[in-house]
Formats: structure tokens, sequence, C-alpha cells
């Protein structure tokens, strides 16, 4: 399964938003209003959870200075990453585009795909709060 949004252009340059979204901390201001739960566990590791959802831990599975940040679940359970892709406009303004990507039975596919593509979309629309 995969899930992207559309690009967001945000007014800071691309180092801005890497060392931002670098930060996995950060990601707290990013969540949906929906969070119930988050937690960093380490530099690389984050758990979080959505009212009704169980418990995800995230961490950093790579990065490319300024244009990239992947991150995948810590749990072979529900194997998935979400990628940051970070482009630079013109030094002032980065665009950003989020993508989910799934490994998951048809059933599995059909009752995630809602919400996570309501997650990703918040979180993209949160990308402003940089």
């Amino acid at each position: 399964m995969y899930l992207e949004t559309s690009e967001k252009t945000i007014a800071k340059g691309n180092k801005e938003v890497f060392e931002f979204l670098s930060d996995l901390k950060n990601f707290e201001i990013l969540m949906p209003d929906n969070i119930d739960k988050f937690e960093v566990l380490s530099e690389d590791r984050f758990l979080f959870a959505l009212k009704g959802m169980p418990e995800i831990v995230l961490e950093r599975k790579s990065q490319t200075e300024f244009s990239q940040l992947v991150l995948g679940a810590a749990s072979e359970k529900l194997p998935f990453t979400l990628t940051a892709d970070i482009s630079d406009k013109d030094g002032s303004e980065t665009d950003v585009k989020l993508s989910f990507e799934g490994k998951f039975n048809a059933m599995m596919a059909m009752m995630i795909k809602s919400p996570i593509t309501n997650f990703i979309g918040a979180l993209s629309e949160n990308l402003s709060k940089i």
C-alpha cells in the first residue's frame, strides 16, 4: 500500500526544515489533535498512540541531509515506512511531501487506509507549525 500527501510549502529553508524533522521530539508538534500518547524513547525512536489505536514505535531508518528523512515501524508486525521528501524551492521556501508505504494483506490495507490517510494528512497540514 502506498499513500502520499500533496507537497506542502513551508516558509523556511530546507536546512531548517530538515533539522526540525530530524529532531524526533518535534513530531509531537506535528501529531493530529487526537493524539493520546507521545514519548521519545531515544534519539532515533519515539512512540505514539492515537485515540482508539494501538501504540506504534517509529524509528529513524535513514536520512539524506537536507532532502529526506525515512522513519519506519520498529515492529515487524506492521512493516511500513513514513518518508519526508524535502525540496528546496529558493532558499527561503521548502516543499515537503510525506509518503507512507507498507506491506499489508488486502484486508488489513482496507481497514487502515482511511486512518493512515488522515494521519499523514494531519502531519502534512501541521508542517506549517515549523
